[in-house]
Order: structure tokens, then sequence, then C-alpha cells
């Protein structure tokens, strides 16, 4: 008996049912960790930096994400704006925004900081990409006064633009030196799981919130 082909009215119907049977595929939410050596995971092994670690912690708690390593060890603010846009992809959902630390380091000026954080935002925000900003810590040793004027950037600058702030990126880990590698300035492998646990929280809750967000 020769096989006859579907009326195209079936068809039609046929191929209707099985789109409507087929689960919807969202798109993973794409975050990008743009920073410095903090971020890039400086004298870690393949596996133990703050995005890989924080993706993991992230896909465990059932969220489907992807962080790309946007780190540039010795990076100054400076150097983040240059790189800002074909570091960050279009069809990025969120940026995690952690410099300022070589800034600091450098003894900067925390204007000039504060400025070059400014600009990023104002880039990132005219593209619709979430900005999660995570502050630094001036050292003791940099005076009063410069801490001052360096450790009131973050806080202004997510008042002004009405970002999440996270403090203090190394909160938990910056001067406690089982957390630290023996430059006794970057987190060891035990000091990223310290920052991711403290972290996951202000993320995960943007993820949730944001209307893409899984």
């Amino acid at each position: 008996m020769a096989f006859k082909r579907p009326a195209p009215a079936l068809l039609v119907v046929i191929l209707v049912w099985f789109a409507f049977l087929s689960p919807v595929m969202a798109e993973p939410h794409q975050i990008v960790g743009f920073g410095d050596s903090l971020m890039a995971g400086f004298g870690l092994n393949p596996g133990e930096s703050f995005p890989e670690k924080l993706e993991k912690a992230l896909r465990a708690r059932g969220h489907d994400v992807v962080i790309a390593n946007a780190g540039v060890s010795g990076d100054t603010t400076s150097g983040g704006l240059a790189r800002l846009d074909w570091s960050v992809p279009d069809g990025t959902d969120l940026v995690i925004l952690e410099l300022g630390a070589n800034d600091m380091l450098r003894g900067v000026s925390p204007k000039i900081t504060e400025n070059n954080l400014d600009a990023m935002i104002a880039r990132l925000k005219a593209r619709n990409v979430t900005i999660l900003l995570a502050g630094m810590r001036a050292a003791p040793n940099l005076g009063p006064d410069y801490a001052a004027a360096f450790n009131g950037i973050y806080s202004r600058l997510a008042e002004k633009h009405g970002l999440p702030l996270y403090p203090f990126f190394l909160d938990g880990v910056a001067a406690d030196r089982s957390f630290l590698l023996e430059d006794g300035m970057h987190p060891n492998a035990a000091g990223i799981d310290r920052m991711v646990e403290r972290f996951l929280p202000t993320v995960e809750k943007l993820i949730v919130e944001r209307p893409d967000g899984t």
C-alpha cells in the first residue's frame, strides 16, 4: 500500500503539537567577572579562580549560568576602561566589576579611579548590562586621608548609579594568612572558597530578580 502524505492542514497541526511538547531551552545567564588578579586567579591552579568556583556554586544551587573570567593581573581602572568593550561581549547579562586595588597600591589619585569606574559603569548601563560593584579598601600604610578618599569611591558610585554593592571583595580573607598566598595579598584556594561563600547570596539575588534569570 502506498504511503499517503498527510494533508497540509493536518501537517500544520502535527508540527504545532510537537512544538508545544518540546521544552523551551532558555539561554544560560551570561556573567563576566571583570577585574584584576583577584578575579583572574593569580597563583592558583586551573579550576580554583573566583569565577570558576562561583559558577560551580551557582550551578549546584540550580542556576544555569556561565561565568567568563575577564580578570587581568596587574590591571588598573585605566586599563579596564580601555579594554571594557571587547572584554564584555554582547549578550552579557551581568558584570561583576572588581577593579581599583592596583590603583590603590600604586597611589593613583582616588579621583582618577572613581572617574574610570564611573565611565565603565555608564558604558555598561548604556548596553543594559546589570552591574554588581565589588568594593576594595585602601591599605593602612597609605594614610588616613588617602584611605578616606579611596574607600568612599564604591559607595558613592553605587548610590549614584543605583547599583548593588558588595562592599569589600576580600571580606573574610584579607589579613588572614590562612586564606592567603605567601605574598600576603592574594587569596589561596581556601580563601576563594570563603569569598565565594560570602559573595553567593548577593549574586544569586541578582540572578533571580533579573527577568531573564533562571
